[in-house]
């Protein structure tokens, strides 16, 4: 058959739509295991997840080091061993903090799993945090540090948060230089004391999996209970001291472009209106084909690129939009972003605006949920946020049943003006 490169494909409606669950068991010490069978390379990937991230910190920095330096030394290898063996097996090891939870993800050739697993086993259960590579680790995430401290973007992010939360909230507090020297082995310790235990962890698996697989996983994590540390506290309720101002300057004498950050609160993901709430933002800003990038990108060529998304923290919900552009077209973007605001408050979406938009996003979510890994991170997402199971099928019938009443309801009910901030890091013009 020969193809018809003169002609357009055809637009076809997705029929039937379903995510691959993981298979949940529960192993001998009460860690739960989360299995997600898919594929037929010889590669899986396995993440633990430990209870205990940015908000369970007795002062800044200590989640995320304690998390780094698990690979920097064990009691049984050197960090420069563990380097050597993850190199050997061809393995990856990703650590990362949020504001909740520690990861440590490995990625690893089956026939290798059982020799990576017994090395990450040794990282989590005996790390040691010597000072040397600590001093090293510290010394290097400083200098970061001190580099995107005059990035505008960092500026003007870190404001917005600081004008929306208060600096005494921990989405508006920020590490500051001074508390890189505050960082010791003792400091991580602490932490890691309290915090990395079976029964403040959970695990997935996800790939080829084979029972060998997880045997090597029981025997690693699962048969007896690991960690010392005492029973999770509930989380501390922290109360917002929201910025009167709606307009901050920020200035940057050097800054050769402006960044823009605008926030207001909004619905988080447990709101009812949340997720046809994601169809008009993703309308409005979410996408290359957007009423923001149509009009100051396209028409008005002010910037590369302009976004807006719901941005959901626990408990909380915030609508921003960012974009950078020359220092002297803030005020005509900033106009532009209300002006877009104010049509969609008035007048309704046309039908087809709004199914291309529907395409966008149930094409997004096929690509987004097609292999073992991406299906992974989606089940994690689910765990982290305390979502139920049936939240991608309550996206997918949004998406689908979102009306052009229904956006202009919205709009009329969460756009409004006076509840966005503002914030401009650049030169003065």
């Amino acid at each position: 058959m020969v193809l018809d490169r003169t002609k357009a494909p055809e637009i076809r409606n997705i029929e039937h739509f379903s995510i691959v669950a993981p298979e949940k068991r529960m192993m001998a010490n009460g860690m739960p295991l989360n299995i997600i069978q898919v594929g037929d390379e010889d590669v899986v990937r396995f993440d633990l997840l430990v209870k205990g991230g940015q908000w369970a910190q007795t002062q800044p920095l200590q989640a995320i080091f304690t998390n780094r330096m698990l690979r920097e030394g064990t009691r049984r290898f050197t960090s420069s061993e563990i380097a050597e063996k993850l190199d050997y097996y061809g393995a990856i090891l990703d650590v990362s903090s949020s504001f909740s939870h520690g990861f440590i993800t490995l990625y690893s050739l089956g026939k290798y799993f059982p020799q990576t697993i017994e090395l990450l086993a040794s990282m989590v259960k005996e790390p040691t945090f010597p000072e040397k590579e600590l001093s090293l680790v510290v010394d290097m995430n400083r200098q970061q540090f001190l580099i995107n401290s005059e990035r505008v973007e960092v500026i003007a992010r870190k404001r917005l948060n600081r004008a929306l939360f208060g600096q005494t909230h921990p989405l508006g507090r920020y590490a500051e230089l001074e508390d890189y020297d505050r960082i010791n082995s003792d400091v991580l310790r602490n932490f890691y004391q309290d915090h990395y235990r079976s029964e403040n962890c959970s695990a997935y698996i996800s790939g080829k999996v084979t029972p060998e697989i997880i045997r090597c996983i029981e025997l690693a994590f699962g048969n007896d209970r690991w960690g010392s540390g005492h029973a999770s506290e509930a989380a501390d309720t922290f109360i917002c001291t929201t910025d009167v101002r709606r307009k901050i300057f920020v200035e940057k004498e050097d800054a050769l472009q402006s960044s823009l950050k605008m926030g207001g609160f909004c619905v988080n993901r447990t709101h009812p209106d949340y997720l046809k709430m994601r169809v008009l933002v993703t309308l409005f800003g979410g996408y290359f084909g957007s009423r923001l990038m149509s009009n100051i990108r396209e028409d008005k060529g002010y910037t590369y690129g302009i976004n807006a998304g719901l941005v959901c923290y626990p408990g909380i919900g915030v609508l921003g939009i960012s974009t950078e552009a020359a220092n002297e077209y803030m005020e005509p973007v900033i106009q532009e972003i209300f002006n877009e605001m104010d049509t969609l408050c008035s007048e309704k979406v046309p039908e087809e605006e709004l199914q291309m938009v529907r395409n966008y996003m149930l094409g997004d979510m096929c690509r987004s949920y097609e292999n073992a890994f991406s299906l992974s991170d989606a089940w994690i997402f689910i765990e982290v946020a305390g979502l139920d199971m049936d939240f991608f099928d309550r996206s997918l019938e949004a998406v689908r049943e979102t009306t052009t009443d229904d956006l202009l309801a919205l709009a009329q009910k969460y756009f409004s003006k006076e509840n966005l901030i503002a914030v401009v890091a650049g030169k003065k013009v």
